[in-house]
C-alpha cells in the first residue's frame, strides 16, 4: 500500500527547456526585421550556431529540437539538430514578435520615437502599431512552451526563437514583471536554461554563451 501511495503523490517529472536565440544576422542590432521573411545568419552566426550545437551536444539526452519558422531560427537549430541526431519541429508559438508597421525599421531611428521610452519602461502597456503587444507575446511564448512540457515529462528539449520571446519567458519564470524584461539580455546564440517543475519553473541560467551545460539541473 505505502509504494502505490508513493507512487501517487509523486511530483510531477522536470522538463529542462534550453532557450537559444538564433545567430548573428547581417542586420543583428542594426535593424528591427521582426517576422520578415528572407533573413539568413551572417557567417559568423553560421559558427554560432555550430558552437552552440557542440555545447548542446555534452548534455547526455535531448530529447526533441523546437524552432521559430523564421529562417534564421530554423538555421540555428539545423547543427544543433544534427549533432543531436534529431529532427528539427516548427514550433509557431516561438516565432519573433509581430512588430507590425516597425518591422524592418532602423533601430536608430526607431529610439528618436517618443514611443521607444514606453518600450523600454512600460513595455506591458505597449503594442506595436497594427502588431502584436508584448503581454501576448509573452501568454503566445509560456503557452506554448507550457504545451511543449506537457509533451516533453522529465525530458530536455531545444527551443530556438528570438530575443524577445525568450526575455519574456524567462522573465515569467523567474516571476519578474514584465515591465522589467528589457533588463535581462539575451545574447545571439546563448543559451538560458529552465527546469519546469511542478512546483514551479527554476532558472539555471540565462545568457550562457560559453562553457559546459552538462551539469545543468536544479540544486
Amino acid at each position: 500500500m505505502a509504494s502505490r501511495k508513493s507512487a501517487r503523490t509523486a511530483p510531477p517529472a522536470s522538463t529542462l527547456v534550453l532557450f537559444v536565440r538564433h545567430g548573428q544576422t547581417p542586420t543583428t542590432g542594426k535593424l528591427l526585421p521582426g517576422r520578415a521573411a528572407g533573413l539568413h545568419l551572417a557567417d559568423t552566426g553560421v559558427e554560432q550556431a555550430r558552437t552552440a550545437a557542440e555545447r548542446i551536444a555534452a548534455i547526455k539526452k535531448v530529447d526533441a529540437v523546437y524552432a521559430s519558422p523564421l529562417e534564421r531560427a530554423k538555421e540555428t537549430a539545423a547543427p544543433i539538430s544534427k549533432a543531436l541526431g534529431l529532427r528539427t519541429s516548427i514550433d509557431r508559438g516561438l516565432l519573433e514578435c509581430d512588430f507590425g508597421d516597425w518591422t524592418g525599421a532602423e533601430l536608430k531611428k526607431l529610439m528618436k520615437l517618443p514611443e521607444w521610452g514606453t518600450v523600454q519602461k512600460s513595455p506591458s502597456s505597449f503594442r506595436f502599431p497594427n502588431g502584436e503587444s508584448f503581454t501576448e507575446m509573452q501568454t503566445r511564448i509560456v503557452s506554448a512552451v507550457h504545451a511543449l512540457c506537457t509533451k516533453h515529462p522529465g525530458g530536455t528539449i531545444v527551443c530556438v526563437s528570438h530575443a524577445d520571446p525568450i526575455k519574456a519567458a524567462v522573465a515569467h519564470a523567474m516571476g519578474t514583471h514584465l515591465d522589467l524584461f528589457q533588463r535581462i539580455v539575451i545574447s545571439t546564440c546563448s543559451v538560458s536554461a529552465v527546469a519546469y517543475t511542478g512546483a514551479g519553473p527554476i532558472v539555471l541560467t540565462v545568457n550562457s554563451t560559453g562553457g559546459s551545460l552538462a551539469e545543468l539541473r536544479p540544486s
